[in-house]
């Protein structure tokens, strides 16, 4: 048994906000009209496709030792292929915005999450600690959201250069705040990144399983992220 953490980090992408990681279905036409103009002479399904590969070859070799890879590089692979030649960053750039842009009409913001955040953060530090591809956008979503002001820190794999469960990010984080591991808990969605990497760093850990599809002692899972404040005030104990 340990006392209530005086940290909480959280995940961001399926945590704080919904979200879909497809790389197809939110829609993709101002890419592909700036492809276009950009010279590849790719139908919508052909870049479609080629990027969706481009993309689950970085998350291929990613996978090997967690080490993060960032939208720009994806981005003058996938346009150096496309246009047959090398790619001008400003092109990269440029089609990477668009993309990220229309990729995130996929995030969707929970009723009650400002509300939520702002009072843990009364009582708790708070930080973010996020696998992503592109430095600007969890920072930009917290400003959007009205509560980037109530974490201490947002850690990304992206900065990190390793991405959730590698044991660096957690390292990055406690040491950005300066604070113990035995001090602090992690809460997100995904089970090695959120429940077991965080355990074995000697974090505290609760992982939102509303189906319990996971081996989680039940003091630890969560139905959805607003269940925190009672699972960390429980008894004024929390278990590990």
């Amino acid at each position: 048994m340990q006392a209530v953490p005086t940290h909480l980090l959280f995940d961001f992408f399926g945590t704080l906000v919904h979200y879909s990681e497809s790389r197809t279905e939110q829609g993709y036409h101002a890419s592909h009209a700036l492809l276009r103009r950009l010279g590849a002479d790719l139908t919508y399904a052909e870049f479609l496709t080629r990027w969706s590969a481009v993309c689950a070859d970085f998350d291929r070799r990613s996978d090997v030792d967690d080490h993060e890879f960032s939208m720009v590089e994806v981005g003058t692979e996938f346009l150096t292929a496309a246009l047959g030649t090398t790619a001008a960053r400003a092109d990269v750039e440029a089609f990477v915005e668009e993309y990220v842009r229309e990729w995130n009409t996929g995030v969707r913001y929970p009723d009650g999450i400002a509300d939520l955040i702002r009072g843990l953060s009364g009582r708790h530090r708070l930080a973010v600690v996020t696998n992503t591809y592109h430095p600007p956008l969890v920072p930009g979503h917290l400003a959007a959201m009205g509560i980037r002001d109530c974490f201490d820190a947002v850690i990304m794999s992206v900065e990190v250069g390793w991405r959730k469960p590698h044991p660096n990010i957690y390292a990055t984080a406690l040491s950005a705040l300066g604070v113990t591991a035995g001090a602090a808990a992690f809460v997100g969605d995904t089970y090695a990144a959120d429940f077991e990497g965080p355990r074995r760093a000697g974090m505290t850990a609760f992982l939102i399983d509303p189906h319990d599809i996971h081996r989680v002692p039940d003091e630890h899972r969560l139905g959805s992220v607003f269940d925190l404040p009672y699972a960390v005030r429980s008894d004024d104990r929390v278990q590990r």
